[in-house]
């Protein structure tokens, strides 16, 4: 489960999202915002295809993920038929946004 780069921008940094080796799930390098939005919803898609159980994301090389790339990634935990998502190392705003518009969503696991 490989996504392709979003079209570098100037003053704005490329999404770049790789399976993980040896565990199901995904690692993101870059920004999540407007204008990588729809390579992180590709990469939640193929991640939701893929599910069993447990599923990793990956975001210790992520700098910034905006309010839309997080609900994105609610959706796709809310989404799934069973199991969980487990975020590692997010950007700061990412637990703050979860626990303001999700509070209680079991379906994802921060770990930092």
């Amino acid at each position: 489960m490989v996504g392709r780069p979003a079209p570098a921008v100037p003053g704005r940094s490329a999404l770049e999202v790789s399976s993980l080796p040896g565990r199901s799930g995904i690692r993101a390098r870059g920004e999540i915002s407007f204008l990588t939005r729809p390579s992180w919803e590709q990469a939640l898609s193929e991640l939701a295809r893929w599910h069993v159980g447990v599923s990793y994301v990956e975001l210790s090389d992520v700098a910034f993920v905006d309010v839309a790339g997080v609900t994105a990634l609610a959706l796709t935990a809310m989404n799934l038929p069973d199991g969980r998502v487990v975020v590692e190392n997010p950007p700061p705003q990412l637990p703050r946004v979860l626990e303001m518009f999700w509070p209680g969503l079991d379906r994802i696991e921060v770990v930092l």
